[in-house]
């Protein structure tokens, strides 16, 4: 269980869901995993458990949609490690509704959390590891970046963002030869706190089990372990000759 040995990797949305699984997971492939969240206690409870299972793992809050914040944190990272060799772009909310209902505001705050601040993490992020050679940066997209959501619209355009984002910072570090990939994973429905957390939406409609028992071919929802795994792949030397790709997670979702 080593195939992340000796990287330092950041992982944002870490307290919980498909961040906290990556954490675990990367732990175990004996990264040294710094957690990210809002949510300190969660953040800390979680790097605690890592830690008493024996991996390397420490928490920093990070505010995804706020460039200090961002600053600050590679700023830590490299004062206390002097690398970073993988980011996984996380953090993530959901707001849905009709698009007609929905208030600038709301649009704005999709936005910033769910597309700046993969944008913010990779602007940051990338200066860092071209210091020590290259690494991989993985954005956690969905599937209804590649087929839209008539209940989540802005969830969508966001996710739509990060997708199309992901290709072009891909080309951008290929064409300098910096050593950087570049790729994105796209869950289906998966089972996370999120479903507790959506805004402007109910019932079915928010519930996992009920939209994986209507739309998905494989008839439940993915677990956070199961994106996890991809990115695991996707932050190892497995992947060595992989950027601007999309690694779909989703039972079967997207099957014609």
């Amino acid at each position: 269980m080593s195939r992340l040995a000796g990287k330092v990797v950041l992982v944002t949305g870490a307290a919980s869901g498909i961040g906290a699984a990556c954490a675990r997971l990367m732990a175990q492939e004996d990264a040294c995993v710094v957690l990210s969240d809002i949510q300190d206690e969660l953040g800390e409870s979680q790097s605690a458990e890592i830690a008493a299972a024996g991996g390397r793992a420490t928490y920093l809050r990070v505010d995804t949609s706020d460039e200090p914040s961002w600053e600050h944190a590679m700023s830590e990272i490299g004062r206390r490690y002097g690398r970073l060799d993988v980011i996984v772009n996380n953090a993530g909310m959901g707001i849905g509704g009709p698009v007609e209902a929905l208030s600038l505001a709301d649009w704005r705050r999709q936005q910033s959390v769910n597309l700046d601040g993969v944008f913010l993490g990779i602007k940051h992020a990338l200066p860092l590891m071209r210091e020590t050679g290259g690494g991989s940066i993985v954005n956690i997209s969905s599937v209804t970046a590649m087929v839209g959501s008539g209940t989540f619209v802005s969830y969508s355009a966001a996710k739509g963002g990060v997708r199309a984002l992901t290709k072009a910072v891909a080309k951008q570090c290929a064409a300098r030869k910096d050593g950087v990939r570049v790729n994105s994973i796209h869950p289906g429905v998966i089972d996370t706190p999120i479903f507790a957390r959506l805004e402007g939406v109910e019932g079915d409609a928010a519930d996992a089990a009920a939209i994986a028992s209507n739309l998905v071919p494989l008839g439940e929802a993915g677990r956070p372990e199961d994106i996890a795994w991809g990115v695991v792949y996707l932050a190892s030397d497995e992947a060595r000759y992989v950027t601007g790709s999309e690694l779909v997670i989703d039972g079967g979702l997207l099957i014609r």
